[in-house]
């Protein structure tokens, strides 16, 4: 009997994107007779090339499918890594350049003039017997999209959520469908293909926290606009780039480090957030147990402030991130709006001291229970996190509008909180910042910000050295040269 399809409409009805079959994508990029490429997957079974061999009409895709498990085997093909270690950025890229040098070398381009060549690698290590460690991995491709054209390249980093290692090899044969479909048939739209890796898979199976795309099909993609995707998805809880934009693997960056985390919206960053940052960076090096050359100093941006006006706006987010690059500075994007979150997180990479600059009005803030009305044990489940680890505030003072300097002495905080504010003052878990610049605090960014994009002169002495130039130079936060006003 024969399908009917049903080409009927009722009024109501809501369009459908039609996801394809992991099987339909395999067999799509299977027929197509200029694909051809190589598979080598470690670690996880060879999971990927397993749904193009199911699919039908393998031969005319895959040159070659393997798996180097054993680790002479691995080093002797591909190379020995410094630090020894096998789940690597540096293992993957070794692993796909080294293919993709073999396939130039033994398929020769007057024989297969029109062939687009492609190399997809994984090294993976999925949960341990023990299931204390529920693994991660890298993946990535490298590929034409035209024969005489320049490769691609796309990477990227997953955590494991599932705790059986069959669920997570099936998880990781899916993505590295997508994987290779996106970078096939939609390269056009980076933050599409971003999205299409999800395809057949959820949110709670699997986390991308680091994705870089580089190569002549993504020139002008700019990674730090991908990290920010990946938490805008609900792909990761946090991402982080480096000072000269390249994505960054979190646990890479983290691990084992003195972290000092500093908070704000730097819309633009001024002279405030630069004092408080020299200071409280002075101060936690002056602490016992923390080195300097193990130190890191993290710029975080949260997800909220970034939406503090409605939808993300990319520029903006882009020009806060110019101006922190540009001074040297590591930034991390988060989904945590609550403070014993972002120490949560760290701590999950890191049993190293830790500190927290920030204002006075932040730290009141940490002392309203409306935030933690979600939590089971409510304001002292989360102090409970929050000064779990031997963590510090240090606190930058603020001006009231009488003239008087607030800091951890003398700010009000709900009646109900004082006595737990107390606690923890007495305790030396809250430090003053007392060598600070007092003009510094008649400077607010939002300020800074009206001045620029109204055109009215004088805010360049309100910033750190450099950043008005950079600001002018790039038309930052809508400068406009065009626009000045005369002085009062």
């Amino acid at each position: 009997m024969d399908t009917i399809i049903s080409n009927i409409k009722l009024k109501g009805d809501k369009a459908i994107e039609q996801i394809p079959a992991i099987k339909d994508k395999a067999l799509r990029i299977n027929l197509n007779e200029n694909i051809y490429g190589t598979f080598a997957e470690i670690g996880a079974g060879q999971e990927t090339v397993r749904h193009f061999f199911r699919a039908g009409g393998s031969s005319g895709t895959i040159a070659k499918a393997m798996s180097a498990y054993d680790k002479d085997f691995s080093d002797a093909i591909y190379g020995v890594e410094d630090d020894g270690r096998y789940v690597t950025e540096s293992r993957l890229k070794k692993m796909l350049n080294h293919e993709v040098e073999l396939i130039e070398k033994r398929l020769k381009r007057d024989k297969h003039p029109n062939k687009i060549f492609f190399s997809f690698a994984n090294t993976v290590a999925t949960i341990d017997f023990a299931k204390q460690f529920k693994g991660h991995g890298w993946v990535g491709i490298k590929y034409q999209v035209e024969p005489d054209e320049d490769y691609n390249e796309i990477t990227l980093h997953i955590r494991f959520k599932e705790t059986d290692a069959r669920l997570q090899q099936e998880t990781l044969g899916i993505l590295g469908v997508n994987l290779i479909y996106g970078a096939y048939y939609k390269y056009n739209d980076p933050k599409k293909l971003l999205r299409y890796l999800y395809d057949h898979l959820d949110k709670d199976q699997l986390e991308i926290d680091t994705i870089n795309f580089s190569g002549p099909r993504f020139e002008n993609v700019d990674n730090r606009l991908m990290s920010l995707q990946l938490v805008k998805n609900g792909m990761t809880e946090a991402v982080m780039f480096s000072p000269d934009g390249t994505n960054i693997l979190p646990a890479a960056i983290l691990y084992k480090k003195n972290i000092l985390a500093i908070r704000g919206s730097f819309r633009p960053v001024t002279q405030v957030n630069m004092d408080m940052y020299e200071k409280s960076l002075k101060m936690f090096l002056d602490e016992s147990k923390v080195d300097k050359d193990n130190t890191l100093v993290v710029f975080e941006i949260t997800l909220s402030n970034l939406r503090s006006e409605g939808e993300i706006d990319e520029r903006d987010f882009m020009d806060r991130a110019e101006l922190l690059c540009s001074l040297g500075q590591t930034v991390m994007i988060s989904n945590f709006q609550e403070y014993y979150k972002v120490v949560e997180y760290f701590s999950s990479y890191t049993k190293a001291r830790m500190g927290l600059a920030m204002g006075v009005n932040n730290l009141i803030d940490i002392f309203d229970e409306k935030y933690y009305r979600h939590l089971s044990g409510g304001i002292l489940e989360a102090f409970g996190k929050l000064f779990y680890r031997d963590l510090k505030v240090f606190l930058y003072p603020m001006e009231d509008e009488n003239g008087e300097i607030i800091n951890s002495q003398n700010l009000k905080v709900h009646p109900r909180m004082k006595e737990l504010y107390k606690f923890f003052a007495y305790n030396g878990k809250v430090v003053d910042i007392t060598d600070f610049d007092k003009d510094h605090l008649k400077i607010f960014s939002r300020e800074v910000l009206k001045m620029i994009s109204n055109g009215t002169p004088g805010w360049e002495k309100m910033l750190p050295k450099g950043i008005a130039e950079v600001i002018k130079q790039h038309h930052l936060f809508g400068y406009d040269p065009n626009r000045i006003l005369e002085k009062a």
